[in-house]
């Protein structure tokens, strides 16, 4: 049997020279788990740690608010430590938010789930800015990506005016990396290219297999927050984490988010037409089901569950174009995308399919100015676009 992957974090516990910095500002999360699944806030004061500061992402340091919401504690309960929200903080007031905690250096250490849209990166990447622009030393505490690291596939995000925390700088959808390679690319391409030089340090993991998923890690799996409850779920989310910008349920208040899709539009015909695409990895199980929250809530929604039954064949976007392609063939009236207002950052304008997608291209298709084909494209080796200098694990 494979040996259990190390992660970063566990390395800096049992080496306390690996930490950097005085008083050291953590941002992390209830993902910042060790093998035994105790919080790494604790492991790393045991251990002598100088934890100054703690701060947090989406969902809160405890994991219990839904999505796109933020945390109003304050102060860590177990350990004591002050406690800063930093969700949709970028710029100057997270500059100022750091400047104001006295610490000396950041550390980043919370569970990606290898899909561009999922916002711990991006707070990673505003913490990398904001470090670099205050003169502080950053350090990432590297795990897994759960989808593992051979191939990437999707867009990226094609002009600036489409990046936003759902996608602020241009990767691939289901981008391939881990958490250190991408700070390692961001500090690379993005900081240089705003003129910022990143102090930069990455604690690699030990006996991780990047041609393989979370499956070969020997960890266990905790759901890094309330709508992805397994590996399953991030498999779909790389794809129809898509559908959140359309009319169509994701399956949010459901029990199954991201496998569940539906609309009360559908027609009985949906599932039976989705399943004679022969999407690989696949099965397609005709349902219908009431979501208690979120899009539809409370109405009966038809559609299909997702029965992921190979993960290597599995191909996440090309399912994804093909539930909305499906969709919008057989209720092209109600099949639309969402303004930005309506779901995803309240108070922009433009579409929240554009910033998912990181360009216009899908929501034309959609409603029917544009074509579905040119959008879908095999995935790529990540060996092939990446080199050694982003890369930490071999392919």
């Amino acid at each position: 049997m494979a040996s259990r992957t190390r992660t970063g974090v566990e390395r800096a516990v049992a080496q306390p020279d690996l930490l950097v910095g005085e008083r050291i500002g953590l941002l992390t999360n209830f993902t910042g788990t060790m093998p035994d699944l105790s919080r790494n806030i604790d492991a790393l004061v045991s251990a002598g740690a100088p934890l100054h500061h703690l701060f947090g992402p989406e969902h809160g340091l405890d994991g219990a608010v839904q999505a796109g919401e933020s945390t109003s504690i304050d102060r860590d309960e177990r350990t004591g430590l002050p406690f800063s929200d930093t969700y949709l903080s970028e710029g100057e007031h997270l500059d100022e938010m750091i400047d104001a905690s006295g610490v000396d250096a950041l550390a980043f250490d919370m569970q990606d789930i290898g899909v561009r849209f999922y916002t711990y990166i991006w707070t990673m990447y505003d913490a990398m800015r904001s470090a670099a622009r205050l003169g502080l030393p950053f350090t990432v505490f590297d795990r897994p990506n759960p989808l593992g690291g051979a191939v990437l596939s999707g867009p990226g995000v094609s002009e600036a005016r489409f990046t936003s925390f759902v996608g602020r700088s241009d990767i691939s959808q289901r981008h391939g990396l881990t958490a250190g390679e991408l700070a390692r690319l961001f500090a690379e391409r993005d900081l240089t290219n705003e003129g910022l030089s990143l102090d930069l340090h990455v604690v690699a993991m030990e006996s991780w297999d990047a041609t393989n998923d979370w499956s070969s890690t020997g960890l266990a799996w905790v759901p890094p927050s309330p709508n992805i409850p397994t590996l399953d779920s991030v498999y779909a989310f790389a794809g129809t984490g898509l559908v959140e910008g359309t009319t169509l349920s994701e399956g949010r208040g459901t029990t199954r988010p991201f496998e569940m899709i539906g609309a009360p539009f559908l027609p009985v015909e949906f599932a039976a037409s989705l399943r004679g695409r022969d999407l690989p990895g696949m099965l397609v199980r005709e349902i219908a089901f009431q979501p208690t929250f979120h899009k539809h809530a409370g109405e009966t929604v038809r559609g299909v569950q997702l029965h992921i039954v190979d993960h290597r064949a599995f191909d996440p976007v090309a399912t994804a174009l093909a539930i909305l392609e499906t969709a919008r063939d057989q209720a092209p009236d109600d099949v639309r995308s969402l303004n930005a207002g309506e779901r995803l950052d309240p108070g922009d304008t433009g579409y929240a399919l554009d910033r998912l997608w990181g360009s216009t291209s899908l929501r034309e298709a959609i409603n029917g100015t544009g074509e579905f084909a040119p959008l879908y494209s095999a995935p790529q080796r990540v060996a092939e676009v990446y080199d050694e200098t982003v890369l930490l694990y071999p392919r």
